[in-house]
């Protein structure tokens, strides 16, 4: 597992080279709160950098459902059963129905979802929510719930898999040949852009993605990848008008 820590953001990567997952461990205060909880091979590493820290694990709060975000989730609660379990109430529904919404883009849902929650969810959670000093934020466009994690005292970002930057900095759906798993399990792009466009009005000055290295000072680069996918946007049309 690779480690990076960056100011109060721990980010935890399983399989660096060959198919990165992130997690991400935030020190606020006096605890700890879990950002997403990888693959189910990333549980011994999790819970030994939390006992690192050495701070309690008060909250794990999911970006998205899927299942190499939530592959330690059952381990990590049985060894933190004080640790409330946070998904937004938009995410924690595809479960039962994983249709869209008729206001959502009509597209089938992709990725790979459990057909059961692991554990008990404590607490759905929706945009404007705090949790200590995290902001949540929601970013449709990888999959209809997920939701970005915004830190308000380092600005830095959790985005989950609305973009990746393994294989180059990218929207998920925006295929990246390098790495192009994110666009396998991407629901659709155009609200992805939305959503992108959306967390640049936060000025993020720390970029903490699904997949791939972090990125400090992203906004330029973040105006790169709007643009370019609008571009994958206009041609898709075109090809399927022609």
């Amino acid at each position: 597992m690779r480690i990076v820590k960056q100011n109060f953001l721990t980010q935890l990567t399983t399989l660096p080279l060959l198919f990165p997952v992130n997690c991400y461990l935030v020190t606020d205060g006096d605890s700890l709160t879990l950002v997403d909880a990888g693959l189910p091979m990333s549980s011994s590493k999790i819970l030994q950098n939390i006992a690192a820290i050495g701070l309690p694990l008060r909250h794990i709060i999911l970006t998205h459902a899927h299942g190499d975000h939530i592959g330690a989730l059952k381990n990590v609660t049985e060894a933190h059963p004080e640790a409330l379990v946070m998904i937004s109430a938009r995410e924690l529904q595809l479960l039962k129905d994983p249709t869209p919404r008729a206001f959502e883009a009509q597209k089938p849902i992709k990725g790979s979802y459990p057909k059961t929650f692991p554990v008990r969810v404590d607490k759905t959670i929706q945009e404007g929510d705090m949790i200590g000093s995290l902001s949540v934020i929601d970013t449709p466009g990888h999959t209809p719930g997920s939701i970005s994690l915004f830190d308000n005292r380092t600005q830095a970002i959790i985005v989950g898999d609305l973009l990746q930057t393994q294989g180059g900095l990218a929207i998920a759906g925006d295929t990246r040949p390098l790495f192009p798993f994110p666009t396998m399990g991407t629901w659709d792009l155009e609200t992805g852009i939305a959503s992108t466009e959306k967390i640049m009005r936060h000025q993020p000055k720390i970029l903490a993605v699904g997949h791939g290295r972090m990125i400090p000072e992203p906004m330029r680069l973040l105006e790169k990848v709007v643009e370019r996918a609008k571009k994958t946007i206009t041609f898709l049309i075109k090809k399927t008008t022609r």
